[in-house]
């Protein structure tokens, strides 16, 4: 080829990538709109007696009779009065009335729960709000907080992370120093039950801002920001769901702080086992810095590994697999999320398998992607009650009464646990 020919690349400048950017923001509002509702907000499902039922866990006949006795909703026919109907708001109630006993109990508080992974494609935003969704739907109350500024979870809510979202909306005022409760970017979301911090691009700030308070405020710990932030909402929620960015950022660094367990959704091939692998020896190295060396500690009560976007026809995938059940152990949830066209189809429309009322593809294939994040919900809860347990159980033993001038575990005892965060001195 005569290298005359050749034609050199047109250079692109930062005003053509502004251009790219508007161009990009405009594209997703139409899509939204094409996706969403005409209010350009999402709206949870509706259930029928049956779905109701299951989520009660009695069987259909029980409620029934139950609706006769008119103290809890009676729902409504739909508008071919073929069948009864309840909204999420209502079928909650009557959840919470069925689950009474595993509800959270007096003496303990919301449970915090991050979600993270070194990097993206891995289902973690999926995993959070699947997993806040299904709490919801056992009759617990969730408070989920979005610390990644490209805002996939908030968008997940129905709301777009470059135009909707003001920097008050987000945790970036926390990191910043300018308010010390989280209280104030709490907003209701579509979904009954279900509490949002949102993010924005605007909160990439928060990695400049946690470091400069680092060098400039004596005593200041930027690790602590988001676990004394939520100090304020503890008792108001039963579990705090953080979906974090697909990196060991500042921002990461503190919702993991702040938790009492971590998820790590890992889909079993080669690259996501070795990033995963990487992740765990940097945050290593870090906490040694971070805590070690200063004579702190810090304790979860559980680490999960969770096997995502599981394809069961990759001969090669079941090499991985192995290769995680002997790197990690118990650590594994003893449960897989399949990838199907279900996942797919529901991400391309702004929702997960919990915001589907009916699926228009084959009911085999939702159902085994439903059947397969219940019971991951099933696990987690498994673990949050432990969590209560615990939690009961140590206030239990700091009100112990005081024999032959003995001090009771937890008051004023020195170097001992904080029966919350695990902390230690």
């Amino acid at each position: 080829m005569d290298r005359l020919s050749v034609k050199a690349p047109k250079s692109i400048s930062l005003a053509d990538i502004a251009e790219q950017a508007e161009r990009a923001v405009a594209m997703m509002g139409q899509i939204r709109a094409a996706m969403l509702a005409p209010t350009a907000r999402k709206v949870p499902p509706l259930f029928n007696l049956s779905q109701l039922a299951a989520l009660c866990g009695i069987e259909k006949g029980s409620l029934s009779h139950r609706l006769g006795k008119g103290d809890l909703p009676v729902g409504r026919l739909n508008e071919a009065g073929s069948r009864r109907e309840f909204n999420l708001e209502e079928a909650r109630t009557w959840i919470r009335e069925y689950r009474k006993e595993y509800l959270r109990p007096a003496g303990a508080e919301a449970v915090t729960i991050s979600i993270g992974n070194f990097k993206g494609g891995v289902s973690k935003t999926t995993t959070a709000v699947t997993l806040a969704q299904g709490l919801s739907l056992l009759g617990h109350r969730v408070l989920v907080i979005d610390t990644d500024p490209q805002g996939s979870l908030t968008t997940l809510f129905g709301i777009l992370p470059d135009t909707e979202v003001d920097e008050e909306d987000t945790i970036l005022p926390l990191a910043m120093g300018t308010e010390t409760s989280i209280r104030y970017a709490i907003r209701p979301s579509y979904w009954n039950g279900i509490d949002l911090v949102a993010a924005a691009p605007v909160l990439f700030g928060a990695e400049f801002a946690l470091p400069a308070r680092q060098t400039q405020e004596p005593g200041f710990e930027f690790w602590r920001v988001l676990d004394l932030g939520i100090d304020d909402v503890r008792d108001e929620y039963d579990v705090i769901v953080i979906d974090t960015p697909p990196a060991l950022s500042y921002t990461t660094i503190n919702a993991f702080m702040a938790s009492n367990g971590i998820i790590m959704p890992l889909p079993p091939n080669a690259l996501d086992f070795a990033s995963a692998s990487q992740f765990w020896s940097l945050f290593s190295d870090l906490t040694a810095e971070l805590l070690t060396k200063r004579g702190l500690t810090k304790d979860f009560d559980f680490i999960h590994v969770l096997l995502a976007r599981v394809d069961s026809t990759d001969a090669a995938s079941n090499i991985v697999r192995q290769w995680i059940g002997q790197t990690y152990a118990e650590k594994v949830l003893p449960v897989e999320i399949p990838k199907t066209a279900v996942t797919g189809v529901t991400a391309a429309e702004f929702g997960t398998v919990y915001d589907v009322a009916r699926y228009d593809g084959s009911a085999r294939t939702f159902k085994r992607a439903r059947d397969a994040y219940d019971s991951f919900v099933g696990h987690i809860e498994g673990s949050i009650r432990a969590v209560w347990s615990k939690q009961v159980d140590a206030l239990a033993a700091s009100r112990a009464p005081v024999l032959n001038g003995s001090t009771p575990v937890g008051e004023g005892a020195q170097g001992g646990a904080n029966p919350r965060t695990g902390a230690k001195r």
